[in-house]
């Protein structure tokens, strides 16, 4: 494809050659949403935005992403806006009909209420999954203003429906203040790891890598991304910004270490544009929807998944990648 060429469908892909390996379908739904509103229509904005990537070759996974799987973009899923709980059925029925045990879904948000019944379809295909939940929140508390089903709850019922492999979910990038001391203790509760924001500081992103493989072993992998465990210089345009967040380069590093043949499923969720600025949450997220698509592919021999070695004794310079 041309940059800004093409069809208006993700990364400009223009039509189906062969047998569908992989969806991405965008679920415009924010009827979740406690501050901010407007992420319904983050799927046209991301999707927009995609059309600035150059989709054929990815250098650091070392993969041609779209000739060893076949993708495609299966269009908007109608959403109730005035129900909470339809929403989430229309969603949960037309995921069901997409998923099997040769297909995975790329979801585009919407809000984080999506995950719920993303779960669930994946949980029939292939029972309870490890979630790698890239977030500034824990999405793990009761209720907001008495609903049980939000964008802040949406791991908590996952938990309580069985959806998750106990003790091998993980939380990476939270950061800010909580409503209370109590709401960590019920997240551990619930079988979650936590990585702060800052923790990558202290471990280096191979430090925080091995802490995820760790965590998920050998488990099915569900992979669910908000925009907002970027900081707000990243990505302004999402619902409930939060301070200290990971860098683009940051996010991208720890996706792409990620096993990518352990991944069943995936949703890039909370982009909101009327508050973003010049694209760059929108081209975030497409990014991010991009490299999920390519580790799902299977990286090549000289994917740069990890930091060059440097030699013992070697003064300071640029660094030179490996051949």
């Amino acid at each position: 494809m041309t940059e800004g060429g093409g069809m208006g469908t993700a990364d400009g892909r223009d039509g189906i050659r062969g047998p569908v390996s992989g969806t991405e379908v965008p679920r415009p739904f924010d009827g979740g949403t406690s501050f901010r509103p407007g992420a319904r229509f983050g799927p046209a904005a991301v999707r927009q935005a995609s059309r600035n990537l150059r989709p054929a070759y990815h250098p650091d996974l070392d993969v041609a992403p779209y000739r060893r799987v076949q993708v495609v973009d299966a269009g908007d899923v109608p959403c109730d806006p005035f129900s909470i709980d339809e929403a989430l059925e229309q969603i949960d029925r037309h995921a069901a009909g997409l998923v099997s045990d040769r297909h995975r879904l790329i979801t585009v948000g919407g809000d984080h209420t999506v995950a719920l019944p993303l779960l669930r379809a994946v949980n029939r295909v292939h029972g309870p999954v490890a979630l790698v939940h890239f977030d500034a929140h824990l999405d793990t508390w009761d209720t907001y203003f008495g609903a049980s089903r939000t964008h802040g709850t949406v791991f908590r019922r996952a938990f309580e429906e069985g959806l998750l492999v106990e003790d091998h979910s993980i939380h990476v990038g939270i950061r800010g203040p909580l409503y209370d001391e109590q709401d960590l203790a019920d997240d551990a509760a619930f079988g979650f790891q936590v990585i702060r924001a800052g923790d990558l500081d202290l471990l280096g992103v191979e430090g925080v890598l091995d802490r995820i493989r760790t965590r998920v072993g050998d488990a099915p992998v569900y992979l669910s991304v908000d925009i907002d465990v970027l900081d707000p210089a990243f990505a302004p345009g999402t619902g409930t910004p939060e301070m200290g967040g990971f860098t683009s380069r940051e996010l991208l590093r720890l996706l792409r270490g990620l096993p990518g043949d352990s991944l069943v499923g995936a949703d890039v969720v909370e982009v909101s544009p009327a508050y973003d600025h010049a694209e760059v949450t929108s081209l975030a997220a497409a990014t991010v929807v991009y490299d999920v698509t390519a580790l799902m592919a299977g990286p090549g021999p000289k994917a740069r998944t990890a930091a060059p070695a440097v030699p013992a004794g070697a003064g300071e310079g640029p660094v030179t990648p490996p051949d």
